[in-house]
């Protein structure tokens, strides 16, 4: 399936992205913009602060930091089941990369050839 930038399409991924957020921590973003361009899906999100994640902060910070690397490959591996169940996309690589002083993620989803909207 070849997917075009459209509402709908960022609709889908946007509720996709979501479903994910609310499954592993809870609940969802608090400001989520897709974009489609050539062969790539760009997810800009802000996520909420988890009261764990802040807890840990002040007493473990390493401990901190090595949950959060967990749990952004645990995203990435969730949102490529998603997309390849949900939308039928075939991916090259899913990268995230996540600041947690911010709670800024930007998620990139590469897309193979065949699937550009090219």
């Amino acid at each position: 399936m070849t997917i075009q930038d459209t509402n709908e399409s960022r609709k889908k991924l946007s509720a996709i992205y979501n479903e994910i957020a609310k499954e592993l921590f809870g609940f969802g973003t608090t400001l989520l913009r897709v974009t489609i361009e050539n062969n790539m899906i760009t997810f800009y999100a802000k996520h909420r602060r988890s009261p764990r994640s802040a807890a840990l902060e002040g007493e473990a910070p390493a401990l901190k930091l090595e949950v959060d690397f967990r749990m952004s490959l645990l995203y990435k591996k969730k949102l490529r089941e998603r997309l390849e169940e949900d939308m039928n996309l075939d991916m090259e690589a899913v990268l995230r990369d996540y600041d947690a002083a911010t709670q800024l993620a930007i998620t990139n989803v590469i897309l193979a050839e065949s699937q550009s909207n090219t």
